[in-house]
């Protein structure tokens, strides 16, 4: 086994209210396993990222997270029912087939961070 295997890879998302964001990702299904230091760490089974207590406008509104799932249309639902677009004024896109043959959709965090959630087709 190498000593340079990499075992994982993580990013710093912007967060201009922090605690409006923490709960924003508790409420589209994302656990927080711990917080301290202007960073909260969440996960939802083996993906994870850290949310950081840190906001530059045109930072966090060129930012986007990529999260790859088996099936784009369910987590399309599972995002419409948390809620988030009525609690947070969030936006969220149809689900449609891209010419790089994924199936997504976006929408977008209290920050402005942009999510993209797909599947391949």
């Amino acid at each position: 086994m190498s000593i340079l295997k990499p075992i994982e890879i993580k990013a710093f998302v912007p967060a201009k209210d922090f605690k409006l964001s923490q709960q924003f990702y508790q409420d589209i299904g994302f656990e927080k396993r711990s917080e301290g230091g202007g960073i909260a760490y969440f996960c939802y089974e083996h993906c994870a990222f850290l949310l950081q207590d840190f906001h530059l406008k045109p930072c966090a509104d060129n930012f986007m997270m990529h999260l790859l799932v088996e099936d784009a249309d369910a987590w399309h639902e599972r995002i419409r029912q948390s809620g988030i677009v009525e609690k947070y004024d969030s936006q969220i896109s149809d689900v449609i087939d891209q010419p790089w043959r994924m199936r997504d959709f976006v929408f977008n965090d209290p920050s402005g961070v942009v999510w993209r959630i797909g599947h391949n087709i």
